[in-house]
């Protein structure tokens, strides 16, 4: 990471962690390829970078079996500008695609080499609890290297279904980004939406966006996600009709509506258990029934 600590940051400066889905199961069934999804989101990243010399753009490949850095403009800016004075054999694509494009095209391989014969039922999830933890601990690098730094917020661009396996890991991220006073910025480029990208966008105070048509999908990145924080407090930003705040039973992995939770470490189940299978608590049927999960507050009985 370059040095930051001559700069002179203001409000306006921003860091933004790109979570890039790239779950090939994903793509081989989406109504946008992943060729002109990759247009946009260079175009997008472009703009970042011009919107002000200091703002940081870090991208993060998420894949079916494995996630990993693709890009950082804060060790980039050097070595591109080098390259592009010392060769030109492509005078047409800037630096930063060339080295995005080739960073990537050795992740998929790579990610596609630790798949099995192919995804269970059709679509697999991608490894979205993965991706944001190294975003949290990207960001947590920055927050450390000194009182003066960019603001940082995080944009996944998902198009994979949520991954109910994934659920515990997800919601301590989402969490730990709320304590840490980072947004979640959720494009969600799949058929459904997202209900791990919902709870996230809503808790830490993000911008929820399910695109109508992925065909403009620079222009909905550009008028909605490349406004950096100090500016959302005057613009006009759009809303998320609903949030799905189901959770997923910690026994079989499903997203259930009614459960039984455990009244010491708040495991929850989709039926009656006389042991937590997390904590390792015995309780009879009618402590399991009061602490059923049934959409209302519960007192603490002590």
């Amino acid at each position: 990471m370059a040095p930051i600590a001559s700069k002179l940051y203001t409000d306006d400066v921003s860091l933004v962690v790109l979570l890039l889905d790239t779950n090939p199961y994903f793509w081989t069934s989406s109504s946008i390829s992943f060729s002109h999804f990759l247009s946009h989101i260079l175009s997008f990243i472009n703009s970042i970078l011009l919107l002000n010399q200091l703002n940081q753009v870090v991208i993060i490949a998420t894949g079916h079996n494995t996630c990993g850095y693709i890009y950082d403009s804060s060790l980039s800016s050097v070595s591109s500008s080098i390259s592009s004075n010392q060769s030109s054999d492509d005078a047409k694509m800037p630096a930063f695609c060339s080295e995005v494009l080739k960073n990537l095209e050795d992740f998929v391989s790579n990610d596609e080499s630790l798949s099995s014969v192919g995804a269970a039922n059709g679509v697999g999830s991608s490894l979205l609890s993965g991706s944001l933890s190294m975003a949290l601990c990207y960001v947590q690098r920055v927050f450390r290297s000194g009182p003066l730094h960019p603001q940082p917020r995080i944009l996944c661009l998902h198009g994979s279904p949520d991954g109910p396996e994934q659920y515990v890991a997800v919601m301590n991220s989402i969490f730990s980004a709320q304590r840490s006073m980072v947004p979640i910025d959720s494009c969600v480029i799949g058929a459904q939406h997202s209900a791990f990208l919902q709870q996230a966008s809503y808790i830490t105070g993000g911008v929820y966006l399910k695109p109508q048509q992925l065909e403009g999908l620079f222009q909905y990145l550009s008028t909605v996600f490349a406004t950096d924080l100090h500016s959302r407090n005057f613009i006009q930003l759009p809303k998320p009709v609903g949030v799905d705040f189901r959770a997923s039973c910690f026994c079989h992995k499903n997203t259930i509506d009614m459960g039984y939770i455990c009244s010491v470490c708040l495991s929850i189940f989709c039926m009656h258990h006389k042991k937590c299978s997390t904590c390792g608590s015995v309780y009879g049927r009618a402590q399991s029934d009061a602490s059923s999960v049934s959409g209302q507050k519960r007192k603490d009985p002590s």
